[in-house]
């Protein structure tokens, strides 16, 4: 007699636990709606204000046998799993989503490929200064064997009172200075109005940290045909930099680089601090190539080397320093820039680290 009452009491625990089932996937499906509402909305799919609502009803109807600690328990998990349900449903609606896009976007700059598995390096002045010390750099570049020759024009600087660059004028000198040495170069823009004469002279459009959020520039590179290098923000998450991305993305623009370049922390022993974590995530949930700057990352040239090391052993598609005829007299960041030595340096450092150089390393001007 009780093993009969046993198995009927086990039948009708089958039976619960069904309707739990299809109560609880019937809830997931209205969550899922919810979320559809909300991104429309443009709001966050977590609202703590709602969640303590719905556990004191929850609360005041419950009549045993489970405590109220051990329900909020139970009822959180779910609250938890419905919020990763909706994340996971935003994310795949994305663009520049691996979900979206299962294959890596490579993208070719002159003839040079990037996110195709080969470790590429960018580097070149903070700041162009002149035509004479651009020139010296980007012959320290191309020796190496390195393809892309970054330096800035505007310069977006915490004080007004700091070096802002020359401008067009800086831009003018770094595309001479490119074509003399066969070099792709890039720069920063700071205005949806920089992006016309961007054109004219650069082969990779940069967006800084300060920038990343610049919505309307954003948007504007984003219906450009050159590549663009967005940089993190300073106090941005990985989910508002993908987001960033896809501004670019959903305008037209799918030659997209992300660019870890440090984010900011309690620690004062560097400029920032570098989320090397940040680059096998981004490689896992977006299809885009990865950079670091490990020069704004630590603003230190003494940790160049081990921070390049371990962003492209981490699976880095790129790394970005700054280098300088003399760092000393540099007009921005000179404590950042390497001199052409330790550039030397740097580059027998990495290249067992997987760099990879072009094969027109010897194509020195005369």
């Amino acid at each position: 007699m009780r093993e009969n009452e046993l198995e009927q009491l086990r039948l009708r625990i089958d039976e619960l636990n069904e309707q739990l089932l299809e109560l609880i996937n019937e809830r997931a499906r209205v969550v899922q709606q919810i979320g559809e509402i909300k991104k429309r909305q443009g709001t966050e799919p977590y609202d703590p204000v709602r969640e303590r609502a719905i556990l004191d009803r929850i609360i005041a109807k419950n009549n045993g046998p489970f405590k109220n600690d051990t329900l909020k328990h139970l009822f959180k998990e779910i609250f938890k799993a419905s919020l990763e349900l909706q994340e996971d449903d935003h994310r795949k609606g994305l663009l520049v989503s691996r979900k979206n896009k299962t294959s890596d976007t490579i993208i070719d700059i002159n003839g040079e490929t990037v996110g195709d598995g080969k470790q590429r390096l960018i580097a070149g002045p903070c700041a162009i200064e002149s035509y004479e010390q651009t020139r010296k750099v980007a012959e320290q570049v191309k020796k190496h064997g390195v393809p892309f020759l970054r330096g800035g024009a505007f310069k977006p600087r915490t004080s007004p009172y700091d070096f802002q660059g020359l401008g067009v004028e800086g831009l003018k000198i770094l595309r001479q200075v490119g074509d003399e040495f066969h070099l792709s170069v890039i720069s920063e823009i700071m205005s949806p109005q920089d992006l016309d004469v961007a054109e004219q002279y650069l082969d990779i459009i940069q967006i800084g940290a300060r920038n990343m959020q610049n919505f309307e520039l954003l948007k504007a590179v984003g219906t450009s045909s050159k590549p663009v290098l967005l940089k993190r923000g300073l106090s941005a998450t990985i989910d508002e930099f993908m987001k960033a991305a896809e501004y670019i993305y959903m305008a037209g623009n799918e030659n997209v680089i992300l660019c870890e370049r440090g984010i900011r922390t309690f620690e004062r022993a560097t400029r920032n601090t570098l989320d090397i974590s940040a680059v096998p995530i981004l490689k896992k949930e977006t299809h885009l190539p990865v950079f670091v700057d490990v020069t704004h990352a630590t603003g230190r040239r003494d940790l160049l080397i081990p921070t390049a090391k371990a962003a492209l052993a981490i699976g880095a598609d790129g790394v970005m320093v700054e280098v300088h005829p003399d760092p000393s007299i540099a007009l921005s960041d000179s404590a950042q820039q390497m001199d052409f030595d330790q550039f030397d340096s740097f580059i027998e450092a990495i290249k067992p680290y997987g760099l990879h150089t072009s094969v027109q390393e010897s194509r020195l001007p005369r």
